[in-house]
């Protein structure tokens, strides 16, 4: 992937870190997306260009109009446009409500931060990728969000999620014939600190609510990233892949209500 510049939205921690730095390490250029962990964005920064490659940081807000045409026109300047785009970034309301528990600012950002400034940035990026065609977008879902299931108590991030898997699949076919690709990636109940360890350091570990007896990992769903991103995976497009290892977080969720 030498030569390729790669945004991942979100980068400074978790998934969207372990994910930066391994397209770093496959020869990306890495910009590092944050909206208020500047410190741990800078870290990410460094990390990247001790491999030998450029990496820039920029602050900007994907739930925003203004946040994503920022990160968008900072993108181009440092390189002329994005290669690959990972939407990674999005907002998520830990504590569990009723739907008519929410206030109006909290579903408008929840529908803006995980919907509609995906489709933003994927709009503003599309143009370049066209012109030079070749190009690698990649959704963030949750597991089994290709389903369409209820998910009580995470109401609005489910629709946001859920009406991303459609507009997935509808831009792939769009776009497929620009030489871009468009999949989604649903991944599983990955917690904490799990979410930026690689395979091997969580794998003796147990977690008994897996089907796989191990806890996932951040490097669990960057390599699928990293495989979407190939030169020869062009041939997949407007996929939903769940990386869960068997894990369903719905089903766990409405067993805690019982």
């Amino acid at each position: 992937m030498k030569g390729r510049t790669a945004l991942v939205t979100g980068s400074a921690k978790g998934l969207g870190k372990r994910t930066a730095i391994q397209l770093a390490e496959r020869g990306c250029d890495v910009i590092v997306n944050y909206y208020e962990s500047e410190s741990e964005a800078q870290q990410v920064k460094r990390q990247i260009e001790r491999l030998g490659v450029k990496a820039i940081t920029i602050q900007a807000d994907v739930a925003t109009t203004e946040g994503v045409e920022k990160l968008a026109s900072e993108a181009e300047r440092f390189a002329g446009g994005v290669d690959i785009l990972v939407n990674n970034a999005g907002p998520f309301v830990r504590q569990r409500r009723l739907f008519s528990e929410y206030d109006e600012e909290t579903i408008i950002r929840l529908l803006n931060g995980n919907l509609l400034g995906v489709m933003l940035l994927d709009h503003r990026v599309l143009e370049g990728m066209r012109r030079r065609g070749w190009g690698r977008i990649i959704h963030f879902g949750f597991g089994h969000a290709g389903e369409a299931r209820a998910w009580p108590h995470r109401a609005v991030y489910a629709a946001a999620k859920t009406g991303l898997v459609s507009f997935t699949k509808s831009l792939a076919v769009e776009e497929a014939p620009h030489g871009i690709t468009v999949n989604l990636i649903g991944p599983g109940d990955i917690r904490g600190a799990n979410k930026e360890r690689s395979i091997g350091e969580v794998a003796g570990e147990f977690d008994p609510e897996s089907p796989m007896g191990r806890p996932g990992a951040g490097e669990d769903v960057a390599r699928v990233v990293l495989f979407l991103c190939e030169e020869k995976s062009n041939f997949l497009t407007g996929n939903v892949i769940d990386v869960t290892g068997g894990f369903d977080p719905i089903v766990a969720n409405i067993k805690k209500l019982k």
